[in-house]
């Protein structure tokens, strides 16, 4: 962690952000303790070399507990005397803040995965967090594109030109194998082995999986990294997906892809890459799929993130029986 003062005197505490390096500020109302300061360092500095969470999510846990800590200063609260009741309080000034259940609840969860830390170092007696729950949340539900708007959305960049080649590439294995953005983007040419139809995805906490990819995508994928990428890839860049400059695709970039083909589509409701994995799933147990399969080839780590997706098809189902059932 890093203060500064500004042109007001007011404290930044700030959490680094490596990406196109710029560093992102959080203003607070006065420094937090060296003590807490310190813990934290050491917790970012676990979370990024041994469980080895991606920056953006370091950047998460490192923004909620900037505010913890700047809210322990605020309180004149010692790191040694942070309590149930001094958390406690912490989410109901959160509440107070007009601050979501969910934002409350992820709050809590970095609180609770730092003390979880101290304690395993031995530098805090016991967790306060162990016998507090988080608000309830109601999960909203995934919104999923259908199958015709998936095969619109595959079929828009039709043709033989390089850029509508790599793009019909990247979408069909995005669908094909439900990757998250930076998966499809981080793909290596080792990643991809189209003789036994999978792509290996590394994921979340670096856990590398396998991922079988139906023929539509191994055509597509085949038909650009044969036409296309020995054209326009840099000799040393082993990055799969690649522009027309032979630099390595960014999450923006296709970011843009999807949402230029989506318009092309007549897509109308709001589209992100993230859609195409939530419609992999949801097509998947529509289709009869068991739940563990789907949760192996999504990377989830608990099977409760997948079953999200049940209540979409169940959801699914019932309008089906209200439609063609004679009472329904």
């Amino acid at each position: 962690m890093q203060i500064r003062i500004n042109e007001t005197g007011t404290p930044h505490v700030g959490c680094e952000r490596t990406q196109n390096g710029l560093t992102e500020w959080i203003v607070v109302a006065r420094c937090m303790s060296a003590a807490f300061d310190g813990a934290l360092d050491d917790y970012i500095q676990h979370l990024r070399v041994e469980r080895c969470l991606s920056k953006h999510t370091v950047d998460a846990y490192a923004r909620d507990l900037v505010r913890f800590g700047a809210w322990l200063a605020e309180e004149r609260t010692p790191l040694d005397q942070v309590d149930e009741a001094r958390i406690a309080g912490y989410l109901v000034t959160l509440s107070h803040e007009g601050l979501s259940a969910r934002t409350q609840g992820r709050a809590l969860s970095s609180v609770r995965g730092l003390f979880r830390f101290l304690v395993q170092e031995g530098r805090h007696r016991r967790d306060p967090t162990e016998l507090l729950e988080g608000p309830r949340l109601l999960r909203k539900l995934p919104d999923v594109l259908n199958r015709d708007e998936v095969l619109r959305l595959l079929a828009a960049p039709s043709g033989a030109k390089p850029n509508r080649v790599r793009d019909r590439a990247m979408l069909h294995t995005m669908y094909a194998a439900g990757l998250r953005v930076s998966e499809l983007v981080e793909l290596d040419l080792g990643d991809v082995n189209l003789e036994e139809g999978f792509v290996s995805a590394l994921g979340k906490g670096n856990k590398r999986r396998i991922v079988p990819i139906g023929v539509h995508a191994r055509a597509a994928m085949a038909e650009y990294l044969s036409e296309v990428r020995p054209k326009w890839a840099r000799t040393a860049s082993r990055a799969c997906f690649v522009t027309a400059r032979g630099k390595a695709m960014t999450r923006q970039g296709f970011w843009n892809i999807v949402k230029k083909y989506a318009r092309a589509a007549g897509i109308t409701k709001p589209i992100s890459p993230h859609k195409l994995r939530h419609s992999f799933a949801t097509h998947l147990l529509a289709g009869g799929a068991d739940l563990r399969s789907v949760q192996t080839m999504l990377g989830h780590a608990d099977i409760s993130t997948t079953q999200i997706y049940t209540h979409v098809t169940g959801d699914h189902l019932r309008k089906m029986h209200e439609r063609y059932h004679p009472r329904g």
